[in-house]
């Protein structure tokens, strides 16, 4: 069983950042890769970025290359996700989630919300024009 707990969430200003967290449960989580999803209002739940068990490949949708970047801390048994540039369309409730499939993560598959296990209950991002 892994428990995924995520904080960090908040109301912010369009341009501005907020750093996203993942506590994670459970003695092997250096095997597990690590992605963030979000939802926004009326929208799919999306793909935002991922990261393998060793942090040495991460993924990025195409909008938020460049402003976003994930991370994690094994020893910590945590991930980040850093968010700058905060635009509206970035307005969701995030979800940390984690893969126990260790080595399965690739370029092609990392966005399958069906190759995660487990998932958080989500945290709140609120950009404001």
């Amino acid at each position: 069983q892994v428990q995924l707990v995520e904080s960090g969430g908040g109301l912010v200003q369009a341009g501005g950042s907020l750093r996203l967290s993942c506590a994670a449960s459970g003695r092997t989580f250096s095997s597990y890769a690590m992605a963030w999803f979000r939802q926004a209002p009326g929208k799919e739940r999306e793909a935002v970025a991922a990261i393998s068990w060793s942090g040495g490949s991460t993924y990025y949708v195409d909008s938020v290359k460049g402003r976003f970047t994930i991370s994690r801390d094994n020893a910590k048994n945590t991930v980040h996700l850093q968010m700058n540039s905060l635009n509206a369309e970035d307005t969701a409730v995030y979800y940390c989630a984690a893969d126990l499939n260790m080595g399965r993560l690739t370029g092609s598959n990392w966005s399958r919300f069906t190759n995660y296990d487990y998932w958080g209950q989500g945290t709140q991002v609120t950009v404001s024009a």
